[in-house]
């Protein structure tokens, strides 16, 4: 990834982050699984977020032992090397010339670092923009605690794999999506691919316009059949910047597409013409 922006403050659960992040060693992956998961909550009342944490860790998580902590505990305990922690964080990019700022998911390393962004990050995904809706990502928050347990698992026996763009390693699995439904809202397509005739110009396999409803039930059900779309983008805030796109199974939380590009007037918010195109090379 590039560049992140942290700062030492808190605001409520959300770290903001101003540096480049920690790529783990081999050293740091294989330390994580003695650790003992600390999961920061948040201290808004008005987010529905430690709930839903608290629910999807005891149906997920099954590689450490894991507990709760407050943001406070989270700045007493983060320096202990016997901790991991997930936790969410406000980033913002060097590179933008925006005020744009987002919502990622970390799992992250304690030990003897004085800044945050010194830790080494087993995974982080992005989740949304700062300021978009909470119920636009949270119905997603298994899946994607899922898929950073199994990337966890992935680069212990992968480390090779592990680089500042790891990401990269998922676009390998494009050609799988061709067996699969895609799932995708049609909000988050681009004007140019935003019908089912129109995506069939560009795209010939199976897939289907749906609800969020629709993607909460396939994940629910592990739906082995359903990939599905993740887009983060600025859902009307009006801070056009980057537009996240991750095609992600419903049954293994597996990622078979990850890019980004800049939000512009030839390439607007949404899953673009050029995605589909990359996904039938």
């Amino acid at each position: 990834m590039k560049r992140l922006i942290f700062s030492m403050m808190l605001c409520g659960l959300v770290v903001w982050m101003n540096a480049q992040t920690s790529v783990p060693s081999r050293e740091d992956v294989a330390a994580f699984f003695s650790t003992k998961t600390l999961v920061v909550l948040e201290d808004n009342p008005l987010m529905e977020y430690n709930k839903i944490i608290r629910g999807v860790m005891q149906q997920e998580w099954n590689i450490t032992e894991f507990d709760f902590i407050t943001d406070k505990e989270f700045q007493e305990k983060r320096m202990d090397a016997q901790y991991s922690f997930i936790y969410m964080s406000h980033v913002t990019f060097e590179a933008d010339k925006t005020d744009a700022s987002y919502r990622f998911l970390h799992l992250s390393l304690g030990g003897d670092y004085f800044r945050l962004n010194e830790m080494p990050d087993i995974a982080s995904v992005p989740l949304a923009y700062f300021d978009v809706e909470e119920d636009r990502y949270a119905y997603k928050l298994a899946i994607l605690v899922r898929f950073i347990q199994n990337h966890a698992k992935l680069i212990k026996d992968h480390p090779e794999i592990v680089s500042a763009n790891v990401f990269k390693h998922y676009n390998d699995n494009i050609k799988d999506i061709r067996d699969k439904t895609l799932y995708l809202l049609e909000e988050e397509l681009a004007p140019s691919v935003n019908t089912g005739a129109k995506i069939k110009k560009v795209y010939p396999y199976k897939f289907e316009i749906v609800t969020p409803e629709d993607i909460e039930e396939a994940i629910k059900n592990r739906d082995p059949e359903v990939v599905f779309l993740h887009k983060v983008g600025p859902e009307g805030t009006k801070l056009d910047a980057r537009s996240y796109k991750v095609i992600i199974g419903a049954g293994d939380a597996n990622f078979y597409y990850f890019d980004y590009h800049k939000i512009n007037d030839k390439n607007p918010d949404g899953f673009l013409e050029n995605d589909f195109k990359k996904l039938v090379k």
